[in-house]
């Protein structure tokens, strides 16, 4: 059943994002720069090099080589040696033992000439609207101009609270920008580090407290950063009393897979994900917090019921573990369970209904292969560790995660929706009895998703990298 229900996954995330089953997506017919006609036969396998080994990462439109600086140089012979070499502190792998050097070349030719490409058009705000098995859905743009908004926050009093990569906690009044937040610590905005989530304790309008994460710079001097989270109260837009729960160790120089979603049980817990960094099979060992997923009580204290408490030299916060880079993290209003989404290597992006103490399985088990075309594992299945609800193939890069509560969806109420990086789109997953059941992909070509909440007032609200917005969605009910 499960294998059935992965092929139908594929097909569905292929047809719906324009993917093709074929590894030389150069023949696909979309508007992106990757298909453009190419005389030069050594182009045309060098965007079918493109597509099988960058685009995951990079983008099938080299959108990430045009919003991020260039650290190691744009010259053509610059991303040659990138490719050849990689970069181990950004998760990039080396590709001389696995391209020739004439396909290395090429590739970054390729590249190199692709950038001078106008991007395509994808979505406009306030045009039109999307058409969904269910309704129609237009997208009203809430907030625009934003660089790359990675959290967001609505206050009681209708504001909403920004988290920009870079660092910034901006807050905003009817799309209007009111202040940046002062008293932000220390940011390390590098690679797919930066300031990252943010939440409002359950209980917000008594006791004040907002939770946010971030990579942070380690206190004593140690070389490095780490997954951190802290709360902290806001007073004349400056955040004051602040308190750091959480601080990942050891502190590591890589600059990718630092998570991290935050999430709330109402129970006075407070749950977060933290990524493996890297790490690979040290994320089995519960001496280190990579790879992990967390709970605290709310004031950052350990409850006394952690699956690892009692564990010699077990990190006392760990709630479960085997987990590669958790880019959603949600406790269900319905039912209390708690449920992640994780990006995997090159295929194998996962949705896991997690459990205290379980092992989801990285890197021992996975559905994918590494971004070279390398075998990580062989295994799929291991005894031990736990299977995903679901698994995706080609990786969608799953990131934000909520479920739909209220009646303004009409039969959306207990779906979960998860928004995609890679294919810039929303996807809209229908659970039953902890399983999924039907799935669609919402909102094609609307721009790369970082982020999807419910908001307070019952609408889903979406933050988008490129272009760098908030939307929300609004049903237009026939």
């Amino acid at each position: 059943m499960k294998k059935l229900q992965s092929i139908v996954t594929v097909l569905l995330i292929l047809y719906l994002s324009g993917c093709s089953l074929t590894p030389d997506r150069s023949k696909r017919k979309t508007s992106s720069p990757l298909d453009a006609s190419m005389q030069d036969s050594g182009m045309i396998r060098a965007a079918s090099n493109y597509a099988n080994f960058c685009a995951s990462c990079h983008w099938d439109n080299l959108g990430w080589f045009k919003t991020r600086k260039w650290k190691y140089g744009n010259r053509e012979e610059d991303i040659s040696k990138s490719i050849e070499t990689g970069y181990s502190d950004f998760g990039m792998l080396g590709y001389k033992d696995t391209l020739s050097e004439q396909d290395i070349n090429s590739l970054a030719k390729f590249i190199y000439q692709k950038l001078e490409l106008k991007e395509p058009e994808s979505y406009k705000p306030n045009e039109g609207f999307y058409l969904t098995e269910e309704m129609k859905i237009r997208p009203d743009t809430v907030i625009k101009g934003l660089d790359i908004p990675w959290g967001l926050a609505i206050l009681p009093d209708g504001d909403m609270l920004v988290n920009e990569r870079s660092g910034k906690m901006l807050r905003y009044r009817n799309g209007k920008l009111v202040a940046e937040i002062k008293g932000v610590p220390a940011v390390h905005a590098d690679g797919q580090g930066g300031l990252m989530d943010i939440r409002l304790h359950p209980d917000y309008k008594t006791n004040g407290w907002i939770y946010f994460s971030y990579s942070g710079l380690p206190a004593n001097g140690e070389n490095g950063w780490n997954t951190s989270v802290m709360r902290a109260r806001l007073k004349d837009n400056t955040l004051v009393d602040k308190q750091l729960l959480f601080a990942g160790i050891p502190p590591l120089t890589t600059n990718y897979h630092f998570g991290c979603k935050i999430t709330f049980d109402g129970k006075g817990h407070v749950f977060f994900g933290v990524g493996e960094r890297g790490t690979m099979k040290k994320v089995a060992d519960l001496s280190n917090d990579w790879g992990k997923v967390h709970r605290l009580n709310d004031d950052g204290s350990i409850p006394a019921d952690n699956p690892f408490v009692s564990t010699p030299g077990a990190r006392k916060s760990i709630w479960s573990y085997g987990h590669r880079n958790p880019q959603g993290l949600v406790v269900s209003p319905f039912d209390g369970s708690l449920w992640e989404s994780e990006h995997g290597p090159k295929g194998g992006d996962e949705l896991n209904f997690i459990e205290p103490g379980k092992n989801y399985g990285w890197p021992f088990i996975t559905f994918g292969i590494n971004y070279d075309g390398k075998i990580i594992s062989p295994d799929t299945a291991m005894v031990g560790m736990e299977q995903p609800v679901i698994y995706w193939v080609p990786s969608f890069a799953p990131c934000g995660m909520t479920f739909v509560t209220g009646t303004k969806y009409r039969n959306w109420e207990g779906d979960i929706l998860i928004g995609s990086l890679r294919f810039h789109n929303l996807v809209r997953v229908k659970i039953k009895n902890n399983k999924v059941v039907h799935q669609e992909v919402l909102l094609n070509n609307i721009g790369r998703m970082r982020n999807v909440e419910m908001g307070p007032d019952g609408f889903i609200y979406v933050s988008l990298e490129a272009p760098g917005m908030i939307v929300r969605l609004v049903p237009l009910q026939d």
